[in-house]
């Protein structure tokens, strides 16, 4: 039977299955999350936590089957919980997310035929089927989904088959093609060194979904490379390089005739507990730094080491997309570049789009439900 033990010194609960599991609730975090205190059908708390004092008392504590029953020390209120739930929501353990799905670090050895493909039909019609792809897709950060339609609502639909879209200043969607008078590199038939998109932006896109129309220009190949392969590589080589990268921020901007659009970004942004969890970076649209005089030399080295990175062949992936195929990529992790093309040999035509990643989290976590 389990066990429920009062410490009034330090206002804390024990409790102990008869598992040996064994662990401590404050008094005041059981009582801000008695089930009482939340709304029965949207679910959001409506306890009012200045409602108690701070140091509130507990007057007993009664394991009845499976549940256990608190009285506290004004003697007019009850809380009732359920042990599995108390042990599954134990302070200190994170809830389980399905969402949370460890990266593979990859390099060139990858190569195209490694990354993860998808049916179109497929991942439309079944909810299976998109959670696979959607899986594979988080854990590599790219993937190819084939057999699409010849139209853009055919990507826009797979897109929509996660959540709504991330619209930006280049619009809701958009057509990478060379045109004249661009304002976006992405819009000519020059090669694109490896960057992700709208580092300017308060926060960068998440998914980026590039469906290719046409691809029948000479040139014109799509490259990808592992942002958290090359930031964990050079926290391995050079850890003072890495740890500007990841504490310092500078300036990104995207300015036009109608905008002018500014943000700060870590080059590589960490986890609370140190992993590496996005990248920002790129040099064509990267502000004028302006750190002072005495970090700008380090700073430079530090930035020129991980720009190296990103030249080095051995995190290189490339490939030539066909019609009717669409690359998947997170565009806070992996970076992507492209090959220049010749416009007189053949049309390059993709059509894009983004959602951003806590939608699809959010698509993830539903999913799993079932």
């Amino acid at each position: 039977m389990t066990q429920a033990i009062l410490h009034g010194d330090t206002r804390m609960l024990e409790l102990r299955w008869p598992d040996g599991l064994a662990a401590t609730f404050p008094y005041i975090w059981l009582r801000d999350n008695d089930p009482a205190g939340f709304h029965p059908d949207t679910q959001e708390r409506t306890f009012d936590l200045l409602s108690v004092p701070h140091d509130i008392g507990l007057a007993e504590a009664n394991v009845a089957g499976p549940d256990l029953e608190l009285v506290w020390q004004d003697q007019q209120s009850l809380s009732r919980f359920s042990l599995d739930w108390l042990k599954t929501h134990r302070p200190g353990v994170s809830l389980d997310d399905p969402a949370d799905i460890a990266p593979v670090a990859w390099r060139s050895d990858l190569g195209a035929s490694g990354i993860p493909r998808a049916e179109a039909d497929a991942i439309t019609t079944s909810d299976t089927a998109l959670q696979d792809w959607m899986i594979q897709t988080k854990r590599y950060g790219v993937s190819i989904v084939q057999g699409l339609a010849d139209s853009t609502a055919a990507g826009i639909a797979i897109a929509r088959r996660i959540s709504f879209l991330r619209e930006t200043n280049f619009g809701l969607t958009f057509e990478v093609k060379s045109k004249p008078n661009p304002n976006n590199s992405a819009y000519t038939a020059d090669a694109l060194p490896f960057h992700t998109d709208l580092p300017n932006q308060e926060l960068p896109p998440g998914f980026q979904f590039l469906h290719c129309l046409r691809n029948e220009a000479v040139g014109g190949g799509s490259l990808f490379c592992d942002g958290v392969a090359i930031a964990e590589d050079l926290r391995a080589a050079d850890g003072s390089a890495f740890d500007l990268l990841s504490q310092v921020s500078v300036p990104f901007r995207f300015r036009d005739q109608t905008h002018d659009i500014r943000r700060r970004q870590k080059v590589i942004t960490l986890t609370e507990d140190g992993r590496v969890s996005e990248v920002c970076y790129n040099a064509h649209i990267a502000g004028i730094l302006d750190l002072a005089p005495d970090m700008l030399q380090a700073y430079y080295a530090a930035y020129r080491a991980f720009m190296t990175l990103t030249r080095d062949a051995s995190y290189r992936v490339t490939l030539k997309l066909r019609r009717g195929e669409m690359v998947v990529f997170d565009n806070r992790r992996v970076m992507h570049g492209r090959q220049s093309f010749d416009p007189s040999t053949g049309a390059r035509h993709l059509h894009g789009c983004y959602v951003d990643r806590g939608e699809f989290d959010s698509r993830l976590r539903v999913l799993a439900r079932d």
